[in-house]
């Protein structure tokens, strides 16, 4: 089973705009050194809306081809069409990630059996593990547990990324699920109750730049050791809060940026983050322990 500390990865702009692709070859063995569980590439965070379907496969297939099986990589393969999702897994299955991670289809605002079939087509049409994404507070609609444990019936999706920051209806998930689907956190600030409670990992804006600290608290929850997970968790506990003033990832990519790991570079319609920001972020980052 994927588990654990799962690096939902930036993926970085050379300042004319393209992948730059040595400074991703190096986050990626940045993430190995640390001891990071698995990497999802081109996520939200990964910026794939502004990724055309080339870029997009390129950078799952060298990721997959660096990376050479030493962890887990789970491809961003969602889309708010049906065809074209099953295009980018179809590519991410050729390029040989572990697993896929669909974003339930954004702006169509589909119905509960809309994303039902959704789902399920692309399950269908593709042999590769898959795990389901619900983030509604971007994607304007918002798959009900009932209609997860539907989909928990298709062997092939083996999990959900539970982005709602609900702890409680997480566990709800966890609990009716049973060991038919993994529910991993897609909220930093509440992952670590979540994983105290029966999920799987968290997919991590956070682990972008606290990769160690982020991956010995999911070891720690995942052992059940609730302490010491609290207690690392207590230390990042800023950056869990201030990565998000503005858009993902927005912020991330600035404190990447600070590190001195990757430009600052984003693809409009993004922009880089405000001054007014900067010393929020830094100063989450001092206290992290980062700087």
């Amino acid at each position: 089973m994927i588990a654990g500390s799962l690096v939902a990865l930036v993926t970085p702009f050379t300042p004319s705009g393209d992948v730059d692709w040595a400074a991703l070859t190096d986050l990626l063995d940045m993430h190995l050194e640390k001891g990071t569980h698995g990497i999802v590439a081109v996520g939200t965070t990964g910026e794939s809306a502004t990724l055309d379907v080339q870029e997009h496969c390129k950078v799952i297939r060298h990721t997959v081809e660096h990376i050479n099986g030493r962890i887990p990589v789970i491809a961003g393969t969602g889309a708010n069409s049906t065809r074209e999702a099953i295009e980018l897994t179809e590519s991410a299955k050729s390029a040989k990630a572990d697993a896929c991670l669909l974003v339930t289809p954004y702006y169509n605002k589909p119905t509960q059996e809309g994303m039902y079939q959704h789902f399920k087509a692309v399950a269908e049409a593709v042999a590769i593990p898959q795990i389901l994404y619900n983030v509604p507070g971007r994607t304007a609609c918002d798959m009900l547990n009932d209609t997860v444990l539907r989909l928990a019936g298709i062997s092939n999706i083996i999990g959900i990324k539970d982005a709602t920051g609900d702890v409680a209806r997480g566990i709800e998930l966890i609990q009716r699920c049973g060991d038919q689907l993994a529910v991993y956190s897609g909220d930093d600030p509440t992952a670590l109750e979540l994983m105290l409670n029966g999920g799987k990992g968290d997919i991590s804006v956070t682990a972008n730049v606290a990769p160690a600290e982020m991956a010995q608290m999911c070891e720690a929850a995942l052992k059940g050791d609730a302490e010491l997970a609290r207690q690392i968790n207590q230390k990042i506990q800023p950056l869990h809060d201030k990565l998000f003033v503005e858009a993902n990832p927005i912020p991330v990519k600035w404190a990447l940026h600070e590190m001195g790991l990757i430009g600052e570079t984003l693809r409009l319609p993004l922009t880089v983050m405000s001054k007014e920001f900067e010393p929020v972020v830094r100063v989450a980052m001092q206290e992290s322990g980062i700087l």
